[in-house]
């Protein structure tokens, strides 16, 4: 059973920036494929970035693509979401999920086989 924590988290000035972590325990960290998406208040969860086991390969939603950057560490079994030139829009609570299928389906599947709680993000405008 993996156990996902997120971190760093906050409120920031639009333009500003953050960084995300997201550490796994009591799993194989290398073994899964990793995501990030966010839901905002009022809407439903979206995707956000994923990346394959190894780190080589990386998925983006279109609306952050070119802001965000998602990144691992399979020494430290973390996930990182570095979020550059935040907009109010990026609003929402952020989740980190783990699975054992393919990150570049991430984004098409709703059904991950592990979450984190959640960290908030508020961008002030």
């Amino acid at each position: 059973q993996m156990q996902l924590v997120e971190s760093g988290g906050g409120l920031v000035q639009a333009g500003g920036s953050l960084r995300l972590s997201c550490a796994a325990s009591g799993g194989t960290f290398r073994r899964y494929s990793m995501g990030w998406f966010r839901q905002a208040p009022g809407k439903e969860r979206e995707f956000v970035a994923a990346i394959t086991w190894s780190g080589t390969s990386t998925y983006y939603a279109e609306f952050v693509k070119g802001r965000f950057t998602i990144s691992r560490d399979n020494a430290k079994y973390t996930v990182y979401l570095q979020m550059n030139r935040l907009v109010a829009e990026d609003t929402a609570v952020y989740y980190c999920a783990a699975d054992r299928d393919s990150a570049a389906a991430m984004g098409s599947r709703s059904e991950h086989d592990y979450w984190g709680q959640g960290t908030q993000v508020t961008v002030s405008s």
